[in-house]
């Protein structure tokens, strides 16, 4: 437990728990808690609920795009409960819950369109009473009683009492953020990626720099220790003493093979000293 305080104290933990709130937000806005006629309807305007008899195809036909949402609810059913299922993923549009009772509808309308609240009670109660006129006289025709709903809604859009406009259905808002974080952090890692190339790269350069400088430290070192050898070698054979010159010689071999980048440009000092002296023998 420690140790995930640890973790959501840091940049990372709190970017990832930030994540994880956006994820749920998401999911719970995207419909996960959902019942199956909310799930339809809010990419749908028409639920038919198993042997209603509808051809939900043909009435999605006859509704369009129209803000409007049908529910024909399996019989015995209070339509009421539809309305209440579907509040949030019918938002926009004028709800009717039909359930099959004898040899008539049930009838419950909700109107859920824009500015529709308790200053416009009265056009609200329009709507909801408007909207289910005629559909009895079809119980055992479900197609033809939405197209009823549908010449209901046209009237009603001509008097002005409904909005007009399509209905629109667009991703939740944290949809969007996670679609645009998605984006960022692909803009973000790439940039991040390339500033690293970059590093590595430039790093990767200055190395080998490094290496050449002290491969060619190490060449003029070895170059002017084989110079000084070559010149003792020449001295012993006229006969001058060298025996303090090659002490110092055989020392110099002993730190040139540790020698580095660091440690060869005063090496070669020294081997410089020593043919100085050689010289002067």
């Amino acid at each position: 437990m420690r140790r995930i305080r640890r973790l959501l104290t840091t940049p990372f933990g709190l970017a990832v728990l930030a994540c994880a709130v956006l994820a749920g937000w998401a999911l719970w806005s995207g419909g996960v808690l959902d019942g199956p006629i909310a799930r339809r309807v809010r990419t749908a305007s028409v639920y038919a609920a198993p042997g209603t008899g509808l051809d939900v195809p043909a009435a999605e036909r006859v509704i369009g795009n129209r803000r409007l949402v049908v529910l024909l609810l399996a019989g015995g059913t209070d339509p009421r409960d539809g309305c209440d299922a579907v509040r949030r993923a019918a938002d926009g549009t004028l709800v009717l819950a039909l359930s099959r009772s004898g040899d008539q509808f049930r009838t419950y309308s909700c109107a859920l369109l824009p500015d529709v609240e308790d200053e416009n009670f009265g056009k609200a109660f329009v709507m909801e009473s408007a909207i289910a006129r005629g559909v009895d006289e079809f119980p055992d025709q479900p197609l033809d009683a939405v197209k009823v709903v549908v010449v209901n809604y046209d009237s009603l859009v001509k008097s002005h009492i409904v909005p007009d406009g399509a209905r629109t259905v667009s991703p939740s808002l944290p949809r969007y953020l996670i679609a645009a974080a998605a984006v960022l952090a692909v803009l973000l890692g790439s940039a991040l990626l390339w500033l690293a190339g970059r590093r590595a790269g430039r790093i990767a350069a200055d190395r080998r720099d490094r290496l050449a400088h002290a491969e060619d430290a190490r060449t003029a070192l070895s170059a002017a220790a084989a110079v000084l050898a070559q010149q003792i070698i020449d001295l012993d054979a006229r006969g001058v003493p060298v025996h303090k010159l090659s002490s110092d010689y055989v020392a110099l071999l002993g730190d040139m093979a540790t020698a580095d980048a660091g440690t060869a440009p005063a090496l070669t000092a020294r081997v410089e000293a020593l043919l100085h002296r050689s010289r002067k023998l």
